[in-house]
């Protein structure tokens, strides 16, 4: 199976026994929600998953959800309140005044930010509110225009506001030093509007100096961040299109067009994308999929993504396992057609540093593809190489060995790799005699078999890819 699958740990999924079975199911990450939950539970879910990684001798990584500056209304007294079509609504960003009708709004510089005119949608968009008047500096009077039960601590988007609140909130500073300490691989930003808040978070982790440097995952969930796109794509290490908070603050219509469009330029890129929320809701409380969910999978697989997410699929739903056995099903169903495969992209020589090497991954790809390989092995240092060659898309599996496990457990996010350990590194010809005997020890090829090796030259130094070789297994 090439393209991967992300599941969300919550309640339902937190044993360790929970979480190797859906190691076995197919999970081949695990997403920590800093929405949701404390350091002590993220701690023991850490534990088990590098535990479970010694013993099966996998190389599972964890994704970081960082909150971000989420909007959320506060208490409401009696915890709900029904809002009525043109009903008259106060918010107000003083706590303590959130009473005789008025509602609190987390958002300091909500009067200031917001005009006349702005929609307010509440609850993930069920709920339309649009402002009439700017009442000093903390009140904002609004109309409702689509009504319903609104609850305490609900979510608040505004598609048509300028935000100016900072990308990283004091909670989120806090959890990037958690994260740093626990060596975790990636880190998802949440609410990106531009490059400016990726080098911002990018700062703060080098300000702490980490052994290991975690991948930032760019969240395109606003409408500022699609605008950005090319930019964002320049300076995040990959992308997750979060279409629930998407959706909410752009026309759903456009949802399905932007997904395929920013999937398209992440391979042009090399830049690994996941697609993200609602994949199999339906099995929250059942233990089947909608037809439309399995489409909406199979969809995302074709599309060319690295890796489909599920959320509270795994993390507060009733079948967390039967999910991803479910959805494993439908990538394997999938991964049998051709029209998924050989996106090469054909480097450009101006202004590429790395124009050798991507000559290299790309003419690699190429001869995979003509002798009909049955493998690609790369020896990773940085990974850039191998995330290279999977966004070319080839048929042959993709082997990364590195002696570093950190850079393994990134690498297990990409479209089509198979991180491997290997520290004998001793000469170019030993070490690729070495490498064959691992897979073929392991039953991952057999004598007969056709591999492409792509690596650098000396094999036990750091650099750039400048080696192609293509050998029969014996």
């Amino acid at each position: 199976m090439k393209t991967k699958i992300i599941a969300t740990i919550g309640p339902a999924s937190s044993s360790g026994e929970t979480i190797k079975k859906m190691i076995f199911a197919g999970v081949d990450v695990f997403r920590l929600n800093f929405s949701h939950g404390h350091y002590d539970e993220f701690t023991k879910a850490i534990h088990e998953i590098r535990k479970l990684n010694k013993k099966l001798e996998t190389h599972i990584a964890i994704l970081a959800d960082l909150q971000g500056p989420k909007i959320r209304i506060g208490e409401i007294e009696g915890g709900e309140i029904n809002l009525v079509k043109n009903d008259h609504v106060v918010f107000t960003t003083v706590n303590k005044n959130a009473s005789n009708g008025k509602i609190f709004i987390n958002y300091p510089d909500f009067s200031g930010d917001v005009k006349k005119g702005d929609k307010i949608l509440l609850d993930d968009g069920k709920i339309t509110i649009q402002v009439t008047q700017i009442s000093g500096n903390d009140e904002v009077e609004a109309r409702v225009v689509i009504g319903g039960k609104l609850f305490s601590r609900k979510g608040v988007n505004l598609p048509n506001t300028k935000i100016s609140l900072p990308s990283l909130s004091e909670k989120d500073k806090e959890d990037i030093k958690f994260i740093i300490d626990n060596e975790i691989e990636w880190i998802g930003l949440s609410f990106v509007r531009s490059a400016d808040d990726i080098e911002e978070l990018k700062e703060i982790i080098r300000s702490h100096n980490p052994k290991n440097l975690p991948m930032i995952i760019a969240k395109i969930e606003k409408p500022e961040s699609v605008t950005n796109i090319d930019s964002i794509l320049q300076s995040a290490h990959g992308i997750m299109i979060a279409r629930g908070d998407l959706g909410v603050e752009m026309p759903l219509q456009t949802v399905p067009v932007i997904q395929k469009s920013i999937v398209k330029k992440c391979l042009g890129m090399s830049k690994p994308v996941i697609i993200a929320t609602q994949m199999m809701e339906g099995m929250m409380n059942n233990s089947r999929p909608t037809r439309a969910e399995v489409n909406d999978v199979a969809n995302s697989v074709m599309d060319g993504a690295d890796a489909l997410m599920l959320s509270g699929e795994t993390s507060i739903g009733n079948f967390p396992v039967e999910t991803v056995e479910t959805m494993q099903k439908i990538i394997r169903e999938v991964e049998q057609y051709e029209d998924i495969y050989f996106k090469q992209q054909r480097p450009v020589k101006e202004n590429n540093e790395r124009f050798i090497s991507d000559s290299i991954i790309y003419s690699g790809c190429n001869m995979a593809r003509e002798a009909d390989a049955k493998a690609i092995v790369s020896v990773a240092s940085s990974g850039y190489s191998t995330v290279k060659i999977s966004s070319n898309r080839p048929r042959a599996t993709i082997f990364a060995f590195a002696n570093n496990e950190f850079t393994l457990r990134r690498l297990n996010l990409v479209w089509g790799v198979k991180p491997m350990y290997f520290d004998r590194l001793i000469n170019t010809d030993q070490s690729i005699s070495d490498l064959m005997h691992d897979l073929k020890a392991k039953g991952s090829l057999q004598n007969g078999d056709l591999v492409v090796h792509i690596s650098n030259m000396p094999i036990n130094q750091p650099g750039k890819s400048n080696m192609l070789k293509l050998s029969f297994v014996e």
